[in-house]
């Protein structure tokens, strides 16, 4: 049987003692490797601002193309609904009857109702005074027998019918005196109140048909062009703000116990030097690429999580659709 062969040289001895120590290093656990930095790889992109009509509606002219550089407030687009007109006028038209109803009903009757109905009460309380006097003077012929009964009763019919519109007369301008109940008066309020909300719509639908800017920023997408009809809600404009960039990286479990949100995380772009810091907004609560049994070592690793970063830039480098690189934060000893 041959022997192994050890050779004596002082840089054989070397090697072997330096293999020796660090597998006794790294049995006994006494000292570890420096472990490398993780790193995640994601591509950015910009937050993006979808505009458009909030009613169905026919584009009538679009002011900005692709790539144009539009400020917070600048008229996009301009949007037409044909029986717009027709319904804010009748709109109009109905708040201004509900306007008057209401005023007359506050301020009550009119002088020259109320004279009527004082010449009403006037004149049925003369008359009251007509047929009691009659009566009066025909009790007595009636009591002698120089009339008939027939006489005597019509008589007094007539004092009662004429009592009675006198006391409705009476009624009829005391009405007029108070004025409408204050249940009238409140429906009217309403009522009015109601006309003005609905005329107030129609003008807030004429005004979203024309389209601002809500943020600065770029235009990306130029989806209506002149004549073309939109649904409600439908994009006609994308605008893109490239000083916001974000990026959604993935990582492992083992690399998600050492990120929280809030944090801060360096990244940079390929061939580029530069550090960006970018914050941790959002980590997803579900992991992603999960098998239905994660039991073995390969399948746990398989866990990811997705963790969103926004970016401030305002060197104009972090351009939406370019890979970035993330160093992940490694473990504490």
């Amino acid at each position: 049987m041959e022997r192994l062969h050890i050779s004596n040289k002082p840089t054989a001895r070397r090697r072997i003692a330096a293999a020796t120590a660090l597998l006794l290093c790294v049995l006994s656990a006494g000292c570890k490797p420096k472990a490398e930095l993780a790193e995640a790889v994601g591509t950015l992109e910009m937050v993006e601002v979808g505009v458009g009509p909030l009613q169905p509606s026919r584009a009538a002219r679009v002011l900005v193309h692709e790539g144009d550089v539009v400020r917070a407030g600048d008229t996009l687009a301009v949007f037409v609904l044909p029986t717009l007109a027709a319904s804010e006028d009748q709109a109009l038209a109905r708040a201004n009857a509900a306007r008057q109803a209401e005023r007359e009903l506050m301020a009550g009757a009119r002088p020259a109702e109320l004279a009527r109905a004082e010449a009403e009460v006037q004149a049925a309380q003369a008359d009251v005074d007509r047929t009691a006097a009659d009566l009066v003077r025909l009790e007595p012929l009636g009591e002698q027998g120089n009339i008939s009964r027939a006489q005597l009763d019509a008589a007094r019919g007539a004092a009662r019918t004429a009592a009675s519109r006198r006391d409705a007369a009476r009624s009829a301008l005391q009405l007029l005196r108070e004025g409408a109940r204050p249940e009238r008066r409140a429906a009217a309020t309403q009522e009015a109140r109601g006309a003005e909300a609905a005329a107030a719509m129609i003008r807030a639908t004429a005004r979203d048909l024309v389209l601002f800017a809500p943020v600065d920023g770029i235009v990306t997408n130029r989806l209506a062009e002149p004549g073309e009809v939109l649904a409600a809600g439908q994009n006609a404009l994308t605008l893109g703000q490239p000083e916001r960039p974000w990026a959604r990286i993935f990582v492992s479990q083992q690399a998600l116990l050492h990120i929280k949100t809030g944090d801060s995380l360096a990244a940079r772009l390929d061939g580029d030097s530069t550090i960006y810091r970018g914050r941790v907004p959002a980590i997803a609560s579900r992991a992603e690429f999960t098998p239905r049994v994660a039991l073995t070592d390969q399948e746990r690793a398989d866990l990811l999580f997705a963790v969103k970063l926004d970016f401030a830039d305002t060197t104009g480098r972090l351009k939406a659709g370019l890979p970035i690189t993330v160093l992940l934060p490694a473990a504490k000893p």
